[in-house]
C-alpha cells in the first residue's frame, strides 16, 4: 500500500487531517499521483499529478480549477466534514469514493481479486455503485491497459442481444449491412462487464456459458469460432439463487460466474460513505451551475445529518439528485443547510413520544393513497428513528443488545443516535448514554 507523499511544511500544517485520510486514500486512489501542499506553496507541481491545496479557515470551502487542481479550506481537522471534503478532493474522475468500514473492506477484497482472472459476481441493489467497483477491479488488474466494456443486459433489445454480444457477419440477418465484432470481441484483452445479467433470456445464457468456458465466440452467420481473452464481471440487482430456483436463470451459468461473489450494501447501511460522496458529487456538478471555477458551498453538520438519516431507496443515484438540487437552491450561499436538502419524498417534523422516551421524529407528509410506491418508500424512509428508539426501549437502553437486534454494529448505532440529535431529533439521554 503506497503512502502519501507530503513535504515537511504541509505535514506540519495539515498532518492530522492527512493522516486520517491516508489509510483510506491509499486503498482507493493512486496517491502517488496526488501532490498535497499548503495553499501558500507556489512551487512547481510534480509532473503528471493532481494537486490538492490545503488551508485553514473558519468556513469550509471546496473549489476545483480545471481537472488537476482542487483547493480546500477546512476549520477542524478532526471533523467529518474535513475528512469528507479531502476524500472528494483527492478522487480522480473514475475513482471510487468510500469511507465506511464495510465499503472499504469490499474494495480491499476487490483489489486482491484484481490480481487474478477469475470471474466476479457483484450483487447489490440498483444504484449502489456496482459499475464503479467493476472499473476499480479492472484498473487494478493486469488488464488495465486493455478495454473496459460495460454492457447493460436490460437495455438491449432482446432480438439483438446475441448479435450485440457475439457479433455477426454481413448479411447474417435483415439489416446486417456490415459485419460487427460484438461486445465480447471488443473487450478482447480487457474486461467485459455484464450488468443486470439476470435479464438475459435463457437461450442466450446457454451461449454465454459456452463462450465463457471456451473463451471463444461464434458470430451470427459464421461457422468459425473466434478466440477471445476476456475477464468477465457480472452484476445483478436480483437474488440469483432465487432466480435459479424459480427456473429463470441457469444454474450452470450461475456457478460459472459465482466464483467469487462481492456484495454492495444499500447506501443507508453505509452511513460513513454519504458525506464524501455528497462532496464528490458537488464537485462534479458545480461547474454546470457556477462555471468552470466553482467554490462550493459547504454542507453544514445539520445538512449532513439529514443526509445520513435518509433511507435512500434510490441509493447513490438518489443522493446525486439531492446534491444537484441542493447546489441549485444554495447558489450564491456559502453553506448548504438543511433547508436546501430536498428529498424525492417530502417530509415534515412532528413530535412522536415512544413509551417513556421522548423524541422528535421525521414523519412522511401526506401522500395520495393511490400512490402506493411513494407511500411505502416514505414509510421506510421515516421509520428508522422510530425503530431505533423502540428497540432501545425494549433492550432497556443497552446499546450493544439493541445493535444486535437491529442487525448493525454498536458503532453504527452510536453514529445514528448522534446524527439524530444533530438533525434536531430529541432523544432521551438514557438512550444516548445507555449501558452496554
Amino acid at each position: 500500500m503506497a503512502a502519501l507523499e507530503i513535504n515537511d511544511d504541509t505535514a506540519r500544517l495539515h498532518g492530522p487531517l492527512l493522516q486520517r485520510a491516508g489509510a483510506i486514500a491509499a486503498s482507493l486512489f493512486d496517491v502517488a499521483a496526488i501532490d498535497f501542499r499548503d495553499t501558500s506553496d507556489r512551487s512547481p507541481l510534480r509532473p503528471r499529478t493532481r494537486c490538492v491545496r490545503l488551508s485553514r479557515g473558519p468556513v469550509p470551502v471546496l473549489s476545483r480549477e480545471g481537472a488537476s487542481l482542487t483547493s480546500m479550506t477546512y476549520a477542524d481537522p478532526v471533523s467529518e466534514t474535513a475528512l469528507a471534503m479531502l476524500l472528494a478532493a483527492m478522487a480522480g474522475p473514475e475513482d471510487p469514493i468510500a469511507a465506511d468500514p464495510e465499503s472499504l473492506s469490499v474494495f480491499a477484497l476487490a483489489e486482491r481479486l484484481a490480481a487474478s482472472d477469475i470471474p466476479v459476481l457483484i450483487n447489490g441493489p440498483t444504484g449502489t455503485g456496482k459499475e464503479v467497483l467493476s472499473r476499480f477491479i479492472h484498473t487494478r488488474s493486469a488488464r488495465r491497459d486493455g478495454p473496459f466494456i460495460a454492457v447493460n443486459c436490460a437495455a438491449m433489445p432482446e432480438t439483438m442481444l446475441e448479435a450485440m454480444l457475439f457479433g455477426h457477419q454481413k448479411g447474417a440477418f435483415t439489416g446486417a449491412t456490415a459485419a460487427s465484432e460484438g461486445f465480447m470481441r471488443a473487450a478482447d484483452g480487457g474486461t467485459l462487464l455484464l450488468d443486470e445479467i439476470a435479464e438475459l433470456p435463457l437461450p442466450l445464457q446457454a451461449k454465454l456459458l459456452r463462450a465463457l468456458q471456451e473463451q471463444e465466440v461464434v458470430p451470427i452467420g459464421s461457422t468459425r469460432a473466434i478466440k477471445v481473452d476476456v475477464r468477465v464481471i457480472a452484476c445483478a440487482n436480483r437474488d440469483l439463487p432465487t432466480e435459479v430456483a424459480q427456473g429463470r436463470f441457469r444454474a450452470d451459468l450461475f456457478y460459472r460466474l459465482n466464483v467469487f461473489p462481492l456484495e454492495l450494501r444499500p447506501l443507508r447501511e453505509r452511513a460513513d460513505d454519504i458525506a464524501p460522496l455528497a462532496f464528490a458529487m458537488a464537485l462534479r456538478h458545480a461547474a454546470g451551475i457556477a462555471g468552470s471555477t466553482a467554490s462550493l458551498p459547504s454542507f453544514t453538520e445539520g445538512a449532513l445529518a439529514m443526509l445520513r438519516l435518509h433511507s435512500w431507496p434510490g441509493n447513490v443515484r438518489e443522493l446525486e439528485n439531492v446534491v444537484r438540487r441542493a447546489l441549485l437552491l444554495a447558489h450564491g450561499a456559502r453553506q448548504i443547510t438543511p433547508e436546501h436538502i430536498v428529498f424525492d419524498s417530502p417530509a415534515r417534523l412532528v413530535s412522536a413520544p415512544i413509551g417513556g422516551l421522548e423524541m422528535r421524529l421525521v414523519h412522511p407528509a401526506p401522500v395520495d393513497a393511490m400512490d402506493s410506491d411513494r407511500k411505502l418508500s416514505s414509510i421506510v424512509q421515516h421509520s428508522e428513528a422510530r425503530a431505533i428508539m423502540e428497540t432501545l426501549e425494549a433492550c432497556g437502553g443497552n446499546r450493544l443488545r439493541a445493535a444486535r437486534e437491529l442487525g448493525i454494529s454498536e458503532r453504527t448505532l452510536r453514529y445514528r443516535l448522534a446524527s439524530m440529535r444533530e438533525a434536531g431529533i430529541e432523544v432521551g439521554r438514557t438512550a444516548i448514554g445507555g449501558g452496554r
